[in-house]
């Protein structure tokens, strides 16, 4: 028998919908071979689902739960905002957060497997779990957008659960990247020198003075792209570091469709 590597099972599982079972047997019958495998799965019953499994999920919306002083974010993911709209897929969105705050998102995953191949037979496209996220501070605030697109939890080691929401209100609108300035990765810096550096060679701007214009470049770039310090939307003049009162940013998810 074909040794099936857990990679290719779940590659299989990502185009299909079908359990993880299912994936194994079907690679194992088709020595490994992905494209038979589909086939098989096809010839077995999940061929609704196999047929669907090339086609683009750029639509879904995410859900929320919180409880306990833990808040799960889920992002579940279809290919039309028909599907997204519907009440059946709606509850199990809500019944994937739910799960995630009071089992936690191993027991999540295996809700999905179990029960979402029914959900695309009923509603007849692509279905797919898209992110899970479950978080844990002594005071959370979730946000999500009126349309279900986007959603954010802040996690605050101390202060109130309206500052936590009035935060992630704030993140969801504004997409910051990191949490504080320091936070900025040295390959996203290093993406944005080379751009720098082109555009001030460009301008002919002298040699001696690049090197301060880039260090100028760099903290904006720092400071724009990080939560603490970017300006509050509610109440421009004042930074999202001004709302903390010496409480701290310890989880910030963000979640879009």
């Amino acid at each position: 028998m074909t040794t099936i590597d857990a990679k290719l099972v779940a590659s299989l599982r990502s185009r299909t919908g079908v359990s993880m079972m299912q994936c194994k047997d079907a690679l194992e019958e088709a020595g490994g071979d992905e494209e038979k495998a589909i086939e098989i799965l096809r010839k077995k019953g999940a061929a609704s689902a196999a047929k669907k499994a090339e086609r683009e999920q750029s639509e879904g919306l995410v859900f929320s739960a919180e409880a306990d002083g833990k808040a799960a974010l889920v992002r579940l993911d279809c290919e039309t905002d028909f599907v997204a709209r519907d009440d059946n897929f709606q509850a199990f969105g809500q019944l994937l957060a739910d799960t995630t705050v009071k089992e936690g998102v191993d027991a999540t995953k295996s809700l999905v497997e179990e029960k979402i191949q029914d959900l695309v037979q009923k509603l007849g496209e692509n279905i797919s779990l898209g992110e899970v996220k479950l978080t844990e501070a002594a005071v959370s605030g979730v946000y999500i957008h009126s349309n279900a697109k986007i959603g954010v939890v802040i996690g605050l080691s101390g202060g109130s659960a309206d500052t936590a929401k009035d935060i992630a209100m704030h993140a969801a609108a504004m997409n910051p990247t990191y949490v504080k300035p320091e936070d900025a990765s040295d390959e996203d810096l290093q993406k944005e020198q080379v751009i720098w550096k082109d555009q001030l060679a460009a301008e002919g701007k002298p040699e001696e003075i690049i090197g301060k214009i880039m260090a100028g470049k760099e903290k904006k770039f720092r400071e724009e792209n990080a939560l603490t310090t970017q300006e509050f939307v509610k109440e421009p003049g004042k930074l999202v570091g001004d709302l903390l009162e010496g409480s701290e940013i310890v989880e910030y998810v963000r979640f879009a469709v």
